[in-house]
């Protein structure tokens, strides 16, 4: 794409001064979902238009860019999106989430532990955590005035009550900084730890919702949970087929004979595995599979 006839990084001027002011507000206020005028973009809304807009507002020439869908660089959604980020705004990418000084992802947070300084943009379909239990917006916005979750912590009691686990796979609620309970966008339970007290800023942005909202470094995050039915991440059953290792998020994947074989879900993670490079800190070193 040339990149002359676009304004630096495709959003014009006004548009990303508009996102980073709003920006401001969110991190000032960890997990309060914050309005803005979302832009229409080259990708159908859906597909990470929130994030891409938060992404190229901040990206930079000297940035180094790293996107990631479910853990992988190299899925149709990642690369199209890498591509087009480095086509208008000329920042090198990287498959590296420690080289990387942004990361956009969508559904994983890396296995490594970023830095401060480094901004994770997480993509968001559905921003708002009280959805499922209180379809009226206005209402929902009203009951976050008032701090009052009750609804929530009677849907996850009835899960424990009837099914004797949480059947909530992803988007988890987390309660930030002691005040905002947020969805924390379709990651995995596993990733959820990962927010808590963590070095780096997190930015997660929901396009078609046009909704902005942001964990700060080193900020509470504590999953909604009973003191007798504490929070648990997923268990992680076998080992990874091209590494053997079980201690990171495995991807179930299904053969055609029915069964099941796993894989290290971040590429850039595996990667390091295979070669034998050295790798950084984990977020997560204590949980180990069956």
């Amino acid at each position: 794409m040339p990149r002359w006839k676009y304004s630096y990084a495709f959003l014009d001027p006004w548009a990303k001064r508009e996102i980073r002011r709003r920006l401001l507000k969110a991190v000032a206020i960890p997990g309060h979902q914050v309005p803005f005028a979302s832009r229409e973009m080259p990708v159908a809304r859906g597909w990470g238009t929130g994030a891409l807009q938060i992404t190229l507002s901040l990206v930079g020439p000297l940035d180094v860019v790293k996107v990631i869908d479910q853990g992988a660089d190299d899925s149709m959604n990642a690369a199209n999106l890498r591509r087009f980020i480095h086509a208008v705004s000329g920042a090198r990418t990287t498959q590296d989430a420690l080289e990387a000084t942004l990361i956009q992802s969508r559904h994983r947070i890396p296995e490594e532990r970023l830095r401060e300084g480094q901004i994770l943009v997480l993509q968001v379909p559905i921003p708002e955590p009280l959805r499922y239990v209180e379809p009226s917006d206005q209402r929902a916005r009203e009951l976050h005035a008032f701090g009052d979750y009750s609804a929530l912590w009677v849907d996850i009691f009835e899960e424990h009550a009837f099914l004797g686990r949480t059947q909530k796979g992803a988007a988890y609620p987390v309660l930030v900084h002691g005040r905002y309970v947020m969805d924390p966008s379709p990651i995995p339970r596993w990733d959820i730890p990962k927010l808590h007290q963590a070095r780096h800023i997190t930015l997660l942005g929901a396009g078609r919702e046009k909704r902005l909202y942001a964990v700060p470094p080193f900020t509470q995050v504590e999953p909604l949970a009973f003191f007798d039915k504490p929070f648990q991440p997923e268990v992680i059953r076998g080992h990874c087929r091209r590494s053997g290792v079980n201690h990171v998020f495995l991807n179930a994947l299904p053969q055609e004979d029915g069964t099941l074989v796993y894989e290290v879900s971040d590429q850039g993670y595996l990667e390091k595995l295979l070669a034998g490079r050295e790798t950084g800190e984990l977020f997560v070193e204590t949980r180990h599979g069956d």
